[in-house]
């Protein structure tokens, strides 16, 4: 993938390598099913949806796995139910060749949205 100036998140998949293509738009899917007044957006050059002004979730395709940005913060349960997909300290790798586990990245995606507006409450008018 040489191309770094994506203009959407259409863009950014097709230039993904074509295996994580049905990855990448289940990731999407969940990510406006459960949080449908996100604005998706470029950041880092990879999709990303944006929350209150903040960005919510990072997600990115490569040949061999799917990747989520930042890891949130949970408790020790859910620790454990990632401790098989962490790669580096802020990194999730779902590999291709398992079934993508819809229900933990629903979990991501909501820890993610509560801390979201938890900052947006605490910010100052």
């Amino acid at each position: 993938m040489a191309k770094t100036d994506f203009q959407s998140i259409d863009e950014y998949i097709a230039a993904c390598p074509e295996e994580s293509h049905a990855y990448l738009r289940q990731v999407r899917k969940l990510i406006r099913t459960l949080v449908p007044d996100a604005k998706e957006k470029i950041s880092y050059q990879i999709a990303c949806f944006e929350l209150n002004g903040r960005n919510l979730i990072h997600f990115a395709g490569w040949k061999k796995h799917v990747s989520l940005y930042p890891v949130p913060a949970g408790d020790e349960a859910f620790e454990r139910q990632i401790e098989p997909y962490m790669a580096g300290k802020g990194t999730l790798k779902f590999p291709l060749d398992e079934p993508l586990p819809v229900k933990l990245v629903e979990k991501i995606v909501k820890l993610h949205l509560v801390e979201n507006l938890k900052r947006v409450k605490g910010k100052p008018k």
